[in-house]
């Protein structure tokens, strides 16, 4: 899926997943403008082409726009890491070095995650035997807790 957001495009896209609700360029606008000088129209286009993308939905209110995204910032990051992964010659390799990367935090956020897509199966209810440690045991975030050509997370 998605493309990288550019710089401003990300910038417009934060305050409206933050938010929450939809908004108007004039309220996006006056919050970038805390952090930068920036003109209306350049914030008018940013929307404009995040609508045309389909990264927000749009309806019309009086003269003006309020815009809501189509999806989360999460669904956005995961679509990221999912397209970074699936074109790696080496999906295993790839998943390594990543998970080298992650701190303490992040491999528990990862382990909690895990848990959640595929608990744990009952004991004596696996089909298939196990290589490696036991059917209820969490996988290993730096291990080879995904197989070569599966989605984490899906």
């Amino acid at each position: 899926m998605p493309r990288p957001l550019g710089e401003l495009e990300d910038a417009v896209m934060t305050r409206v997943w933050q938010w929450n609700r939809p908004v108007t360029v004039r309220e996006v606008l006056e919050d970038l403008q805390q952090e930068r000088s920036i003109a209306y129209t350049t914030v008018m286009t940013v929307m404009d082409n995040l609508h045309q993308k389909g990264w927000v939905r749009r309806e019309a209110e009086g003269r003006a726009y309020r815009y809501t995204a189509v999806s989360t910032r999460a669904a956005y990051s995961a679509a990221l890491m999912n397209e970074a992964w699936s074109t790696s010659d080496n999906p295993a390799a790839a998943l390594v070095a990543f998970f080298g990367m992650m701190s303490a935090e992040q491999r528990e956020a990862l382990r909690d995650a895990v848990r959640i897509v595929q608990p744990a199966e009952p004991e004596g209810s696996g089909d298939a035997p196990e290589t490696a440690g036991s059917p209820a045991a969490p996988p290993d975030a730096g291990g080879d807790s995904a197989a070569p050509g599966t989605e984490p997370g899906r």
